[in-house]
């Protein structure tokens, strides 16, 4: 196994704002509160420690607070083999001495592409990290499941050798409640892909327990996670339940009654964009949904009545904040007040997530603070490619390293054929003198007629220009000489980069778990640092 970071600016996957946050460029610095370092974990502890003390000044009991955490999890574990771990973490939920690392995840059929595990094993591993270094606290790591998500075509298929397995079916409401029934055909494509190895029994028996074995969305990817994560002490918990909601009662009312998400968040987004980033979500004038069985819809206000989008069904304002006195299990939070909910039912400090999920937390803290919530820190999960040795090997036979399967196709094949051909295709040289030969006739232009300065740069355009073509016509001919070379290098790289794409966004864990069995996670949990804020490239 060997191990070797990129940065993750060197990548060309990653956007601006990532990297400006790995940075720590200084207009960044105020969308955000603690940087991801070791050393700035103690400070969030004490802050999130004296605002959950505080919270009993505000009606709302931390002591009590953390009693139904552990409740609402015992109840959602009830049916599961729990390990020791995850139990032991569940329980110590009870006390002021611990706290969560957490990362949240749609519900994608069969984990969906590879990084669900790359995020797991930073909540993990981060989780670990601190245990050592605070040992009078305690530290679990938590995957909340996004279970009130609508968006089923976004989860309902996984890719296994290029090929799109989907569960194919009609869908409304939240995606958790979803039945798993019709998914015993995707059971037979699995068999039928997989084969007969041992690897592919384990596969096709964890695919079958989970979604054959469960009757909803939700079940069946809380076992599948506690299937591979649960030795390492992973708590799973979903959002979407009556005495967690309670908590958030007082935030959805200022939801309701003031809009105060949108007005705030805005002005954020305004100060984001201001200094040159793009905003990632759109705040509502209410940031709620209106949720039951196969429905989750909108709540908008017009002329003073609260509607739900889609249907016939309205709400006075009395008749709104009723139902959600009654009924808070019935108002579910969208992206933007997601973060919010998590954050008031946990013991959080810090959020895992992607590049997209951290930009639009950049676009909350100030509504975090207006509703006095401690802000986490953000972490930018790990980022992985994953090379077997074999084609480790035969990268090295064709002299190239890893960090140029990074580059496009096209410029890829552009280098290695420079780097091999025995002729200088480069006319670097040959543009620098042309250049300054040109320099000196635009002298003669000025002194002569002005006029003919036009005609000179025409004249020194069409003249690069022919060098640009000759240059191309050259590495062309030179490409064709050496195509059985670059067709060895680009098939590596289509196998690490499906579809020019990272390897951890297309691939599912199924391809890799064949082949390495138990070993890729043992290989993932040991080998992955939560805080190295680079690409990592790990070699199986």
């Amino acid at each position: 196994m060997s191990v070797k970071t990129i940065p993750y600016t060197e990548t060309n996957y990653f956007s601006k704002l990532v990297g400006d946050y790995l940075a720590e460029k200084p207009e960044l610095q105020s969308f955000y509160h603690r940087f991801p370092k070791l050393e700035n974990f103690e400070g969030q502890l004490e802050e999130k420690q004296k605002s959950l003390r505080s919270d009993i000044n505000r009606n709302r009991s931390a002591t009590n607070t953390r009693l139904t955490l552990v409740n609402v999890l015992n109840n959602q574990y009830q049916n599961l083999a729990v390990s020791e771990a995850t139990q032991n973490n569940i329980n110590s939920l009870t006390k002021e001495t611990t706290f969560t690392i957490t990362t949240g995840h749609q519900l994608n059929l069969f984990t969906g592409p590879l990084y669900f595990l790359y995020k797991i094993f930073s909540v993990i591993n981060l989780s670990g990290k601190l245990n050592k270094k605070h040992p009078s606290n305690h530290f679990a790591p938590v995957y909340w499941m996004a279970t009130e998500d609508h968006d089923f075509d976004e989860i309902n298929y996984f890719n296994l050798f290029g090929k799109k397995i989907e569960w194919k079916r009609t869908a409304s409401g939240a995606v958790g409640e979803l039945s798993t029934e019709g998914l015993e055909e995707l059971l037979k494509e699995l068999e039928s892909e997989l084969g007969a190895s041992e690897n592919a029994q384990k596969l096709i028996q964890l695919f079958s327990e989970a979604y054959i074995k469960h009757n909803n969305l939700t079940d069946a990817t809380r076992y599948l996670a506690n299937e591979l994560f649960s030795d390492y002490g992973l708590i799973i918990i979903d959002g979407n339940d009556h005495d967690l909601k309670q908590q958030f009662i007082p935030f959805a009312k200022k939801e309701l009654t003031e809009n105060l998400a949108f007005h705030v968040i805005n002005k954020t987004t305004e100060k984001l964009e201001s200094v040159g980033y793009k905003k990632q979500v759109n705040p509502r004038e209410i940031n709620l949904f209106y949720l039951k069985k196969n429905l989750r819809e909108r709540i908008v206000k017009k002329e003073g009545v609260f509607k739900i989008n889609n249907t016939e069904l309205t709400f006075s304002k009395e008749e709104i904040l009723k139902e959600l006195q009654n009924f808070p299990e019935r108002f579910s939070p969208n992206a933007l007040l997601r973060p919010l909910f998590q954050e008031i039912v946990l013991p959080n400090l810090c959020y895992v997530g992607g590049g997209g999920e951290l930009a639009y937390w950049f676009q909350l803290k100030d509504y975090f603070k207006s509703v006095e919530v401690t802000f986490p820190i953000l972490l930018l999960r790990n980022s992985v490619l994953l090379v077997p040795k074999r084609l480790s090997k035969k990268l090295e036979k064709l002299n190239e390293n890893i960090e140029a399967l990074f580059f496009s196709q096209y410029d890829l094949e552009n280098k290695h054929t420079l780097q091999l051909s025995d002729i200088k295709i480069d006319f670097t040289q040959q543009r620098e003198h042309l250049k300054k030969q040109f320099e000196d006739l635009y002298e003669v232009a000025k002194k002569t007629d002005q006029s003919f300065l036009g005609a000179v740069a025409a004249q020194e355009k069409k003249q690069l220009n022919g060098l640009d073509k000759l240059e191309k016509r050259f590495l062309k001919a030179e490409k064709r000489k050496l195509v059985d070379q670059l067709n060895r290098l680009t098939s590596i790289q289509n196998k690490l980069f499906p579809k020019e794409s990272l390897q951890e966004r297309t691939v599912n864990f199924s391809e890799l778990y064949l082949e390495f069995g138990d070993g890729l996670l043992k290989e993932l949990k040991g080998n992955l640092d939560s805080l190295v804020n680079e690409f990592t490239v790990l070699e199986l």
